[in-house]
């Protein structure tokens, strides 16, 4: 096997064949491809509705402040159990069939949007009973995450799997984008039509995950569930190609937050009112799809290592520009670049992550990965929101942005493996 952080890495002897058509040609892959799909598509539907919910029935008692400090609270009940159970969830994704843990996850995402139907139809006004389901939400995710992540490369050959990964990438961003869209005119009908849809699209992702034909049960690890996790968080730490990577983009989030404070420059900064904020909320999404299209069209096959950082580096310059920016056509430009820079930059790391990940490990690395992910999007909101308080969000934004390019001169010295990773095959 070629070592992907080696720049001599011998190219291999014969041409596999790589193209887009031999990736189609897969079909269980094409499966789990939908199956990806769909559920993120269900997700950002559900997201959508309960924030809206949630914020609706707060407002019959509470006041504006307090009913958005409410919408705030789903994100952390969901990100709760999925940080006390992530490391749980990864061992189980590599013990048990990784397949039989989506579909069941997903059947559990079902019920939570069933429950969740029942409540809009019944008219409940009780808050307690949605945030009991997102803290189960949280749960389901947890064991998702991990299970769908290692088996994705069980499903195609080695050489097909940058190409595979960017096609996985592009899934998810088309749906993030069409989720919330759909979403929003769903709940123009009520909220439990957008519940109800939801719903439907979990079965279907569910039934797509048990058409796969393929084994995707790990080969047996000995040892007992603590020492399979203490094998994997040393994996992790040790392997300076992997650890490098999730740090970084965790570190690189959480100072780059500006997406959080896209409300303020809209109203406070660039005078855009809520036609421009929907312009800025999806610069970054489109910027991101662009690249991810380029990406599974033509995968990176060398330099991987110089790329990401790159990408990375971009990405910080890109949200300076944005925080400076008083120009409108300019903060959207500066935006999409950031997305695209940043959808360059995961691509890189997944890819690299899964090609230098034994099989038998990934999902316990894939749980770490996750977690890492994350808190940086819960850390990133915090840490933006400081910043506007004591910077103003101008100072804020240059502040992350700079930071993070600081931060990516780091650790390119710190991780010089990580820096001079070549192949990605």
């Amino acid at each position: 096997m070629s070592d992907p952080a080696s720049p001599e890495a011998p190219a291999s002897a014969s041409a596999p064949d790589t193209s887009t058509r031999a990736l189609l040609r897969e079909r269980d892959f094409l499966f789990f491809w939908a199956a990806r799909f769909v559920s993120t598509l269900g997700v950002q539907i559900q997201s959508v509705a309960l924030g809206w919910q949630v914020y609706a029935i707060a407002r019959l008692t509470k006041s504006v402040g307090e009913s958005a400090f409410l919408v705030s609270m789903i994100g952390l009940a969901q990100f709760l159990p999925l940080f006390l159970l992530t490391l749980i969830a990864g061992e189980t994704a590599d013990r048990r069939t990784r397949k039989l843990i989506v579909a069941t996850t997903l059947a559990l995402d079902a019920v939570s949007a069933a429950v969740l139907l029942t409540l809009a139809l019944m008219g409940s006004h009780q808050l307690w009973p949605i945030f009991a389901i997102s803290v189960l939400f949280g749960a389901s995710r947890a064991f998702l995450s991990p299970a769908s992540s290692a088996m994705g490369p069980m499903l195609v050959p080695r050489s097909l799997l940058p190409r595979a990964i960017a096609w996985n990438s592009l899934a998810w961003q088309s749906a993030s984008i069409a989720g919330p869209a759909l979403g929003g005119l769903l709940l123009i009908h009520s909220p439990a039509a957008a519940f109800g849809t939801s719903f439907g699209l979990y079965l279907t992702a569910a039934l797509l995950a048990l058409a796969i034909r393929k084994s995707t049960k790990p080969e047996t690890q000995p040892g007992s569930r603590v020492e399979l996790i203490k094998e994997g968080l040393a994996y992790v730490w040790n392997n300076k190609i992997v650890f490098g990577s999730i740090s970084l983009d965790l570190f690189a989030v959480i100072l780059g937050g500006a997406t959080a404070l896209l409300p303020v420059f809209a109203k406070d900064v660039l005078h855009i009112g809520p036609g421009g904020f929907g312009l800025l909320r999806a610069a970054p999404a489109i910027g991101a799809t662009v690249v991810g299209v380029y990406l599974a069209s033509t995968p990176i096959r060398r330099h991987a290592g110089r790329i990401m950082f790159a990408g990375v580096a971009v990405f910080g310059l890109a949200t300076a520009v944005f925080g400076l920016s008083k120009l409108v056509w300019l903060s959207v430009v500066a935006l999409a670049v950031l997305g695209g820079a940043d959808m360059l930059s995961v691509y890189v790391r997944q890819t690299l992550v899964q090609i230098v990940t034994p099989d038998a490990m990934r999902g316990r690395v894939a749980a770490v990965s996750g977690v890492f992910i994350s808190a940086s999007n819960e850390l990133g909101e915090v840490e933006s929101g400081a910043a506007a308080w004591l910077l103003g969000p101008v100072g804020a934004a240059v502040f992350g942005g700079v930071g993070a390019m600081a931060v990516t001169a780091l650790w390119a010295f710190l991780f010089p493996d990580l820096r001079k990773a070549d192949r990605l095959e």
